[in-house]
């Protein structure tokens, strides 16, 4: 570089931590540093994130799985109301329970027999019976797995259950019909049985709790809950559980029908939320599952959506969980269905599933009831407006918790923490936990924050919940799981292109670690390794304490430069010759999708464009570059890339290698082998400033600025007519390419033999034209330009130099200088700028120029360093 870069520190532009208004104890850059760092010789490298196409089919686990198939939970199912089994209200063992020792005490007005006394008031009799029926002991269900009862309690029994199903209607008895027509008014029109009666009123989700009001206020002779909810369930629930039986069993029922049994389902579940029903209140909760299981078999998705949610309201658990949660699962798989589910809150229903501590800490119970529950949420994230929907129901907060559950059920072997993975339990470390039920949880859980990862307004959220640490743990502890890994990959690449993630997930003790043990031990897993190698990239990119753990990590550079090597050497030669030197192609067509072979030429490249990147923004770091610069294998690698790969099929990848070799070239101590290689490394930056690519072009002629600085290499560019291609370069209308040639030319100009050839091709003039244009809006490139015409003007001085000095003179002149920058913040920008980088030498080339005294004339030759 110029004289400005001697003492100044390597660092990429714009270095996190360090010159930034937000780092703790940072001091801010001036205007000019700013500029600066913008074109150091020193760069990091960008590159676009690894594309990931979208599974055609909604399934558990997609096609390019790690799992066998007959390991998996089946993604394909069918669901009847005979896989649903009777409520589990009552205990399972079919235990007869003993008798109480003591008689219950009954009101006043029943008899020993459960009768009212004579004369009482009907309305008082209803009252105690409804009181005596809430309040009698039961006798256990009877057992139906096909053994029947013998002996003198068998018609007891037969007595008591048709009794206790004669209570689900309303009584029939004469005197009583008034009060059913009450009932029937009560209920309004619902008439589910007749799809051609009048549909319901508005409002209808809460006319049941209105009824169950005006109940509990007819009802107040009554004394305590069970009277409520008698009434509630006479009132409000026989009847709609009796249409319900009327359409179940027609085996089919229209449109309408559905529509008025959703309608009624909304109406049932705002009735017993009001009066606080739901879970595992209801008595008659039992007889209530069971009606709605009939339903499913009507084969509505509507419905099915409003009965799940109101079966998980009522709190079921064992295999009627898990059919409900496959229910929902089912319905989820058809992208069709995701605008029932946007117009329905059962998602809220999921995640409270979710979060209920019982579910979350018996993984192991309902574990697969919550993978399908998981894996749900996970299809309905990939409609982007269900995921931002999820988002504002918190879904992230919700699933940090099931991590943290499932992380803990998992972590049973404490040598999951150590400092390093040792070779050894490569095959056994983590076997336990790849096929297990809370592994495929976490596949489905990554899987989902993978997509809500897309949303911006999801990453304080990730930052806030904790979610990268915890992410981090899992591939930690499910280093086996491809399927894990790989979902944890993609959220990390997503997320360390952000630059507020990016510095969080640097900071995480170990992560860099794991991610390079990763490399190491799934090389051959091509879509986790490029997206792992993208983020190392990232986080090399914008942390210098990134860049020093990678490098210090024990057999880090050795990981990286192995796979290096094992991707290379299936690298194919080019078919075709390189193209014409000076024609310009248009911008090459977008690169074909990842291939999901370790085989796939252009998956193969990926891997490789991503890898190059990480070497070069590693070498930023002064001991990193300085040990890759001297390492033979760094550097063979790079140039054999360069030989194999042509511009015109590999741009990127060949951009990316030259870009490293340059960072390299800045090094160039006596261990440096690029200095010592730089005949070969020349020969081929040659091939690259003749090709078709600017981009191409503009790195090679970075890479001849360090060479540069060596006579030898200075020699081969005058032998191979390199100068006159670097001239021609002056003429282009981008200021980076006009930077990096006047880099060039100031270490050709060093030598008294170069500086004729160079004016011999018209670079004074050519410099000029470059001044003029470029001066206004690049002070920097303009005082560069300026040290370029010192050093060339050093022998003599051409005639026809009336045009530069109007140029300098307009140019000296501050407010006229100045002039075209009317915002305040740019012309402060650029006063600085042309203060510190154009003024001091283009006065002193002003003064040479009218064969005047310079003043503070420099002792030396302005030479270049690496550029």
């Amino acid at each position: 570089m110029m004289e400005r870069r001697r003492g100044e520190t390597r660092r990429p532009f714009y270095r996190a931590g360090a010159g930034t208004a937000t780092s703790p104890g940072a001091v801010p850059k001036t205007s000019a540093e700013i500029v600066q760092e913008a074109r150091q010789s020193l760069r990091t490298l960008c590159t676009r994130r690894p594309f990931t196409p979208r599974e055609e089919q909604r399934q558990l686990f997609g096609e390019g799985s790690s799992r066998p198939r007959d390991a998996r939970p089946p993604s394909s199912f069918s669901l009847h109301a005979r896989n649903f089994e009777a409520p589990d209200s009552r205990p399972g063992s079919g235990t007869r329970l003993s008798p109480l020792d003591h008689k219950p005490r009954l009101l006043a007005a029943m008899r020993d027999g459960g009768a009212p006394q004579e004369g009482a008031d009907d309305a008082v009799a209803l009252v105690v019976a409804g009181v005596a029926a809430a309040s009698l002991p039961k006798p256990p269900a009877e057992q139906t797995d096909g053994r029947s009862r013998k002996g003198p309690g068998a018609a007891r029994a037969r007595l008591l259950r048709a009794g206790s199903t004669s209570r689900l209607l309303p009584p029939v008895s004469p005197h009583t019909e008034g009060k059913r027509d009450g009932e029937r008014g009560c209920r309004g029109k619902i008439s589910l049985a007749d799809p051609s009666s009048d549909p319901p009123p508005a409002g209808v989700s809460s006319s049941g709790a209105r009824a169950g009001k005006e109940c509990s206020n007819g009802d107040a002779s009554g004394t305590g809950s069970d009277v409520t909810e008698e009434a509630l369930w006479n009132l409000v629930v026989s009847p709609l559980l009796q249409e319900f039986e009327a359409v179940a069993t027609g085996g089919s029922a229209s449109e309408e029908a559905v529509r008025r049994v959703c309608d009624a389902c909304s109406s049932l579940h705002a009735a017993l939320h009001e009066r606080g029903m739901l879970g595992r209140r209801l008595r008659r909760r039992a007889v209530l599952l069971r009606s709605l299981f009939r339903l499913i078999d009507l084969g509505s998705d509507q419905l099915n959506l409003q009965l799940a949610k109101l079966i998980l309201a009522l709190k079921v658990s064992g295999k009627n969980l898990l059919n409900i949660c496959k229910l929902i699962f089912k319905i989820s798989r058809s992208a069709s269905n995701d605008a029932l589910f946007q117009n329905n809150s059962i998602i809220d229903s999921l995640l409270e599933l979710l979060r209920c501590e019982e579910a979350s800490v018996s993984v192991s119970v309902c574990g697969e009831a919550l993978l399908y529950c998981v894996a749900t949420l996970k299809f309905l994230s990939g409609n982007s407006a269900l995921r931002r929907l999820m988002l504002e129901k918190d879904c992230l907060a919700t699933l940090s918790q099931l991590t943290t559950h499932t992380l803990t059920l998992t972590h049973t072997n404490s040598q999951h923490t150590q400092t390093h993975m040792p070779a050894r339990q490569e095959n056994a470390g983590g076997a336990t936990s790849t096929h297990t039920t809370a592994g495929h949880i976490l596949v489905q859980l990554t899987a989902t924050l993978r997509n809500l990862a897309d949303v911006s307004e999801s990453r304080p959220c990730f930052i806030s919940t904790g979610l990268l640490g915890q992410l981090t743990t899992v591939l930690q502890h499910h280093h086996a799981d491809t399927d894990v890994c790989t979902n944890v990959a993609r959220i990390f690449s997503k997320l360390s292109s952000y630059n507020e993630c990016c510095l969080v997930l640097a900071e995480i003790p170990g992560c860099c670690r794991i991610f390079i043990d990763l490399l190491g031990k799934h090389s051959k897993k091509q879509d986790l390794v490029v997206r792992l190698l993208f983020t190392l990239g990232n986080l090399a990119s914008r942390s210098p304490e990134a860049r020093e753990r990678i490098y210090e990590e024990k057999g880090g550079v050795d990981t990286l430069l192995r796979l290096f090597r094992s991707y290379q050497e299936l690298l194919p030669r080019p078919s075709g010759p390189q193209g014409p030197p000076s024609a310009l192609c248009p911008p090459p067509p977008p690169p074909p999708p990842l291939s999901s072979s370790p085989l796939g030429v252009s998956g193969r490249e990926e891997v490789l464009v991503k890898l190059i990147r990480v070497l070069a923004n590693l070498s930023l770091h002064p001991s990193a570059g300085t040990a890759l610069a001297a390492s033979n294998d760094c550097l063979d690698l790079l140039l054999t890339v360069m030989e194999r790969s042509s511009v015109e099929q590999s741009e990127e990848l060949m951009v990316n290698a030259a870009a490293a070799i340059n960072n390299l070239s800045f090094y160039q101590g006596e261990s440096s082998v690029v200095r010592s290689r730089h005949t070969h490394i020349s020969s081929l930056m040659l091939r690259l400033l003749l090709s078709s690519s600017m981009a191409a072009v503009l790195e090679a002629t970075r890479v001849f600025g360090n060479l540069s600085q060596i006579p030898a290499a200075r020699l081969f560019i005058m032998e191979h007519k390199v100068h006159q291609f670097v001239v021609t370069l002056l003429d282009s209308k981008s200021s980076d390419v006009c930077f990096s040639a006047c880099g060039v030319l100031i270490n050709l100009s060093a030598e008294p033999h170069n500086r004729h050839a160079l004016r011999q091709e018209g670079v004074i003039l050519k410099l000029g034209e470059c001044l003029r244009d470029f001066g206004p809006s690049d002070w920097q490139l303009a005082g560069l330009v300026c040290q370029t015409l010192w050093n060339c003007t050093e022998d003599s001085i051409q005639n026809g130099t009336e045009e530069l000095l109007h140029t300098l003179a307009l140019y000296l002149d501050e407010e006229e200088a100045l002039s075209p920058w009317c915002d305040e913040a740019m012309r402060e920008l650029h006063q600085v700028c042309w203060e510190t980088e154009f003024w001091p030498v283009a006065q002193r080339l002003q003064r040479r120029i009218l064969n005047l005294p310079a003043t503070a004339t420099p002792s030396h030759r302005i030479t270049q360093e690496p550029a």
